[in-house]
């Protein structure tokens, strides 16, 4: 499919738009007005979300293997179809089990596409046209954001159901043009960059180094869950700024997703992948933390777009990071890794913040141990970084 090169970036960003834009931070700005609904309390909310979570675990530690077993074009199918009948679902006000399970669904389809997605495009893509591919796919992420935060408050008025229903429209009009434009013609069976390399060794390889740089990816994603998850209803009820103001943030933070890829790219050109990865993190943990001292308007636009830009950056920057560490036969194996360390310890953080919520019976509580937690991730990467020049030094 040379002639239609250009449309797969563009389908990878739909894709993962649908996937984590949609699929995952939708319910962020819902989360006001399902309380105020009354179809659940601040508790079911919080956890609900942390089920989300679970099912991004679910899906990253299954994603090679469904893959695998259907093959690339048939496993995005079915994860599109899966992501819109989970939007459409939880239009219902089911109890927590049936609406959980429709949680459940979203995110373990968003983590799929989010591994699946890429190696299918960058196996097709010509080698000097992946950077930019790799920046165009990852925006789709803080372009989803963004079209949640212009869709929940337009239709805030009308109801909790019509905000599902028309995000499961959007979501259904974007799958089918993808499709049709671009994934019905991928090949039924894997090529070969699709596969992970089952066995391959170096001994050379910076296994300390490596492991410092995906403790530190894992723990990025544990300090994301209070934005992520609570921003919007810590801004509108904890802070009792209203929906209006909540969803405005929840609209830097997106545009920050639009953003932070390309400025990673200029980073990493400048000082090189891990020494940008470092950078990143220290900017993400200073605004994470800046509303513990800042809540007013300037403290919460920076934290929002900082924090939104930095999070698709250090994905954007991890896997550069890995790729010039590791041997090449290892390299999709190690982005393995680093996926499910970042969904096992979002999981894990999703139901430990929810936890925290209820017995602090505060999200700023949960900002501070995100903050912390990210400070932490933080000094892994330094050393990460240091580790890589006295590598490279040595070599």
């Amino acid at each position: 499919m040379p002639g239609r090169l250009w449309r797969l970036p563009l389908a990878g960003a739909v894709a993962l738009l649908l996937g984590v834009g949609f699929g995952r931070y939708v319910f962020t700005p819902l989360i006001t007005p399902l309380v105020e609904a009354g179809w659940f309390t601040a508790e079911q909310t919080a956890r609900l979300g942390a089920i989300n979570l679970l099912g991004y675990l679910l899906g990253a530690a299954g994603a090679n293997r469904y893959a695998g077993w259907l093959g690339p074009r048939r496993a995005i199918a079915s994860c599109l179809v899966a992501l819109v009948i989970s939007l459409a679902a939880c239009a219902w006000p089911w109890s927590m089990v049936g609406y959980g399970f429709w949680r459940l669904i979203a995110g373990a389809a968003a983590a799929t596409l989010t591994i699946v997605v890429t190696p299918a495009i960058m196996a097709r893509m010509p080698e000097a046209r992946r950077p930019a591919a790799s920046a165009t796919i990852f925006t789709g992420i803080g372009v989803g954001t963004m079209g949640v935060s212009l869709i929940v408050p337009w239709l805030a008025d009308v109801g909790v159901a019509a905000t599902w229903l028309a995000t499961a429209v959007v979501g259904a009009i974007l799958a089918w043009v993808s499709w049709v434009g671009v994934w019905r013609y991928l090949p039924a069976e894997a090529a070969a960059g699709d596969e992970p390399v089952a066995h391959a060794s170096a001994a050379t390889t910076p296994w300390l180094i490596i492991g410092l740089v995906l403790v530190a990816y894992g723990l990025s994603s544990a300090g994301y869950v209070p934005h992520s998850l609570y921003w919007v209803d810590y801004i509108a009820r904890e802070l009792d700024r209203g929906s209006q103001a909540g969803n405005h943030y929840w609209l830097l933070l997106g545009f920050g997703g639009v953003i932070g890829p390309l400025l990673g790219g200029v980073a990493a050109r400048g000082v090189g992948f891990a020494w940008a990865l470092v950078a990143a993190f220290v900017l993400m943990t200073l605004a994470t933390a800046l509303p513990l001292a800042f809540v007013g308007p300037v403290g919460l636009s920076l934290s929002s777009l900082i924090v939104g830009a930095m999070v698709p950056a250090i994905i954007t920057l991890t896997a550069g990071t890995v790729h010039a560490l590791s041997p090449a036969a290892r390299q999709r194996q190690i982005w393995g890794w680093a996926t499910l360390s970042f969904a096992t310890t979002q999981a894990i953080g999703g139901f430990a913040m929810a936890r925290l919520y209820v017995v602090a019976d505060s999200y700023a509580t949960t900002i501070a141990v995100g903050a912390a937690i990210l400070l932490v991730a933080t000094i892994c990467a330094l050393f990460g970084a240091i580790g890589a020049r006295l590598s490279r030094a040595g070599a």
